[in-house]
Parts: C-alpha cells; sequence; structure tokens
C-alpha cells in the first residue's frame, strides 16, 4: 500500500478509539484489553500459517517490554476518557513528542535545539490555559487531566522503548509479540481489581470489536507500515490531526461541546507541538 494512503487510513482508524471507549460503558481497563486481545487474536493464526514467529532475543525484548508499556498507556487514556472529553483527552496525550525531547536532553543529554523548547513552551502554555490558572493554583482539576498526562508519558516511552525495531524485523512479527505480552498485562491487571470481563451487553461487545479491530489491528498496522517508510517527524505530525477528527466524532456521535478556554487552549497545545517538529533552518553563507 502506498505510505501515505496508508497513513490517511491509520489516522482515521484510531480516531475513532474514545468514541468507542465511551460508548462501551465498560470498565476502561476492560476495554483496553478486550481493544488489544481481540487484534491479537486475529494475527494468531497469520502469524502461525506464514511462520512470522520468528525473531531474535533481544527484539523479543523490545517488543514485549513495549507491550506493556503501550498496554499501560491505553488503559490510563481510557481512564481519562470517563473523566474528560474525548477531544481534550486525546488531545494531551498527544503530548507524547514533547515527553520524547525532554527525556532524550535529561537522560541522555541530547540537545533538542531552541525551536524544540519554544514549542515546548507554547504546548505548557496552552495547557495552562485548558486547565485554567485558577484551578492551577488551587490545585482543583479533574483528574482526567493528569490522567491523559501520564498516558502522553507512557506513549513517549513507548517511543524511545521501541524506536527502530520496525527496520529490524516486520511489522506484524513485533505487533504479534507487542500485543501478547499487552494482553496478559491487561489480563492480570483486571483480575486484580476484579473488573468485569464478561456478561457485557451486545452494544459492549461491538465497541470491544470495533477497538480491536478498526482501531487497533489496522489502525496501527497501517501505521506502523507507514513508519518503515516515511520519516517519523512527519508521520507524528500527521497524527496530531486525530485530536480534530475525534474532536468531529465526539460532536457527532457523542454531542460533546467545548468550552471557549479549552478551545482556545487545545489550539495553543496542538500549535506548540507542531513546533517541535520544525528544525531550524541552516543559515546559508
Amino acid at each position: 500500500m502506498n505510505p501515505k494512503a496508508s497513513l490517511i487510513i491509520g489516522i482515521l482508524c484510531i480516531s475513532f478509539s474514545p468514541i468507542f471507549v465511551k460508548l462501551a460503558g465498560a470498565s476502561p481497563i476492560a476495554s483496553g484489553f478486550y481493544r488489544i486481545f481481540i487484534a491479537w487474536l486475529c494475527l494468531l493464526p497469520y502469524c502461525v500459517i506464514k511462520k512470522q514467529l520468528k525473531i531474535g532475543r533481544k527484539e523479543l525484548m523490545v517488543a514485549l517490554i513495549g507491550g506493556i508499556v503501550f498496554a499501560s498507556d491505553i488503559a490510563v487514556w481510557n481512564l481519562s476518557l470517563i473523566k474528560i472529553s474525548a477531544t481534550v483527552s486525546t488531545l494531551i496525550a498527544n503530548l507524547a513528542p514533547v515527553w520524547v525531547g525532554l527525556i532524550s536532553y535529561l537522560a541522555f543529554k541530547k540537545k533538542s535545539g531552541r525551536v524544540f523548547w519554544i514549542g515546548t513552551c507554547v504546548a505548557i502554555f496552552g495547557m495552562v490555559i485548558l486547565v485554567g490558572v485558577q484551578n492551577l493554583m488551587l490545585l482543583q482539576f479533574n483528574i482526567g487531566i493528569p490522567l491523559a498526562l501520564l498516558a502522553s508519558l507512557f506513549y513517549a516511552i513507548y517511543i524511545l522503548i521501541t524506536r527502530g525495531i520496525l527496520q529490524k524485523i516486520s511489522t506484524i512479527t513485533f505487533m504479534f509479540y507487542n500485543m501478547l505480552a499487552g494482553s496478559i498485562f491487561l489480563f492480570i491487571i483486571n483480575l486484580f481489581l476484579h473488573n468485569q470481563l464478561t456478561d457485557f451487553t451486545m452494544n459492549a461487545w461491538l465497541c470491544f470489536l470495533g477497538m480491536g479491530l478498526l482501531c487497533q489491528l489496522v489502525g496501527w498496522l497501517t501505521i506502523n507500515h507507514t513508519l518503515r517508510f516515511l520519516e517519523s517527524t512527519k508521520v507524528s505530525i500527521a497524527l496530531l490531526s486525530q485530536t480534530v477528527i475525534a474532536g468531529f466524532l465526539a460532536a457527532l456521535m457523542l454531542h460533546e461541546t467545548l468550552a471557549l478556554k479549552e478551545i482556545v487552549g487545545s489550539v495553543i497545545v496542538l500549535a506548540g507541538i507542531a513546533v517541535t517538529f520544525l528544525k531550524a533552518r541552516k543559515s546559508v553563507s
């Protein structure tokens, strides 16, 4: 498939995720488990028949650890979706590129450049507007916001852990082991929390299928396929459009509306994230 067409399909697919989570009406962590597990079940027969299970020890460890981190990201993000609007939650969860730059600088002393830090400051300023200065000073804000922030941090760690692995193994093989680890991890968490895993309504099961087949399987297969051909920065910028699409879907299907400060703050955060991807122009002598 053409990488650009693949990316468009992937973005459209993952944009439905917050909608399915809200419509399911089930435990957010149970929804996260079925999203990953259903997608893994669909990959299982293909990987066995096509003998796509061979993987090196180092790549296996990266895929398994990445799967646990990705599952944590999905679980925490789903929790935030229950507390705040789908648009705001999706927006904050897309702050991952900012975290990647910060972690790279603090942990690996990798300089991100002046443009990156300008974008980071703009994104933080947007977050302040979105949350509200008074709420920050009094530490009174919806728990969904820090949960979405935590989700973006988990996704940033996932990006750092799995960076470059898709150039070494096939997308199918990586996703098989990645989702296997994520499914087992979330299953254990659900058991520990005594979450309901059966006896759901037909509506909930249909939402689980939608999350597993559309958002996880098709969505991430197409996005991971794109990452093999296009620059990760360009893909990341394009993924920001997920926020806009999710907002339209939330308004259409969930009848959600945003306050003025949320709209203004969201636009500023989106601009800040986009700026972090810009490269400083080299002066021409």
